[in-house]
């Protein structure tokens, strides 16, 4: 089984499943179906299948109950290639107990560990004590459509799941400065993913005849101001019950001032906002620039000007109250702010039996590792789950160095073949232990 669910997880990296409206994401996700039928046949032959969105997959496999049903989840569309690879990133290989790949980390590991975990519990004959689905999308990194599919038929099937498990959180090494044990970070929120767009119209014109204030000079003067302004900071609940459980593992300084995280919240916060981008991400809204418009030529002036921001909302806040706060600080009134895609940050999930299951599990799988909830930087399909239930919590049962972590939406992802082994053990032993 170890040599099968290593050549199934290579297999699925060699179907490059990116959503870039080209046309051949169609043949590249039938790759990769085609992939997931062969390596887990006893899968497909007893679990219940529903195609949801448009590629992706929606799996019952029937637990001697009905209550309290579980969903997993992974997805299986990847980010584009950026920047230069050592290996083929959908060639899969192996190099030195280290598989290369785009998608290892985000989220095909995720995804073939599930398959393979529900492969070897079948082969055992084992039948699980609640309902227990595979939500697979197919577009988590653009729309999320077929996650927003699979939570329709569930509710069209009257599944109110007891909780639901998601990518966001990993075993991390090197995640906070002066703790020296790996936190299994397991994510019970998320912030909020908004996109904005600032528009200036105005006069164009030629080049040899520029006049002051014009469209660009707005947008830049507006964009310097956004870059400078600063966001309110605070600790929410989960970031404060996150550094109660790591104070006793952290350089001995740290740890009274972790332990009474919550009485000294407005001067830790303060504290993350100098550490560096990651740990200041965890204390506010954040703001980042990331596109620009103007001119279509270097000797025209133009007569409109656009940016897209791209906004991660903190738990606690609205898009409105970030937007308006966006428009005070731009102070023109001639920036237009519109708000193209609005996202509010989710519900804080409960840490309750549901979520000391999840926890349990790290500990007995992973050892190393202090379990701890957190708020989730990036947006998961996850989100959309709580429309059918109140726990949802996001943890991929992989170890990730921080060198790992950077790996993902960018230059040679890796996973190393123990750690993913370690991750099939894991949605293994979850799953015994309902």
């Amino acid at each position: 089984m170890t040599l099968d669910a290593v050549a199934a997880l290579q297999a699925a990296l060699r179907a490059p499943t990116v959503n870039d409206g080209s046309g051949a994401e169609t043949q590249a996700f039938e790759q990769l179906h085609e992939a997931l039928r062969e390596h887990f046949p006893l899968l497909h032959a007893t679990l219940d299948l529903t195609p949801v969105g448009e590629h992706g997959l929606l799996f019952r496999w029937p637990g001697s109950s009905a209550e309290n049903p579980v969903v997993l989840m992974a997805h299986q569309d990847v980010v584009p290639i950026a920047g230069v690879w050592t290996h083929d990133p959908f060639g899969g290989e192996i190099v030195d107990g280290v598989i290369h790949g785009r998608g290892t980390l985000d989220d095909k590991g995720q995804l073939v560990a599930i398959c393979a975990a529900v492969e070897g519990l079948l082969t055992d004959g084992f039948e699980p004590a609640y309902d227990v689905w595979l939500s697979f999308g197919s577009d988590e990194e653009t729309t999320g459509a077929a996650a927003r599919a699979a939570v329709q038929e569930l509710r069209n099937q009257g599944v109110e799941p007891w909780f639901v498990l998601d990518e966001g959180g990993a075993v991390a090494f090197d995640a906070f400065p002066g703790v020296a044990a790996p936190i299994g970070v397991v994510g019970v929120a998320e912030k909020g993913t908004t996109d904005i767009r600032l528009k200036v119209t105005g006069d164009g014109g030629h080049s040899s005849t520029p006049r002051q204030n014009g469209p660009t000079a707005r947008l830049a003067r507006a964009i310097t101001r956004l870059d400078r302004m600063s966001m309110p900071v605070r600790l929410p609940a989960p970031t404060v019950e996150m550094f109660e459980q790591i104070a006793p593992y952290a350089a001995k300084p740290m740890r009274p001032v972790l332990a009474n995280a919550g009485r000294l919240a407005p001067a830790l916060a303060r504290l993350l906002t100098r550490l560096g981008p990651e740990p200041a991400a965890l204390t506010r809204t954040t703001v980042a620039i990331t596109t620009l418009e103007g001119s279509p030529a270097a000797n025209v002036i133009a007569s409109a000007a656009s940016a897209g921001v791209n906004l991660r909302i903190m738990v606690g806040e609205t898009v409105a109250e970030v937007v308006e706060r966006l428009r005070a600080a731009i102070g023109d009134k001639q920036v237009e702010i519109e708000v193209v895609r609005a996202g509010e940050p989710s519900p804080v999930s409960p840490r309750d039996e549901a979520f000391s299951l999840v926890t349990d599990t790290i500990a007995e799988i992973f050892p190393e590792a202090v379990p701890a909830p957190y708020t989730v930087m990036a947006a998961t399909d996850s989100r959309f789950f709580y429309e059918i239930s109140d726990r949802v919590y996001r943890f991929a049962p992989f170890r990730m160095t921080a060198a790992q972590r950077a790996t993902i939406h960018a230059a040679d992802e890796n996973i190393r073949v123990d750690d993913y082994l370690d991750g099939i053990r894991f949605y293994r032993r979850l799953i015994e232990s309902l």
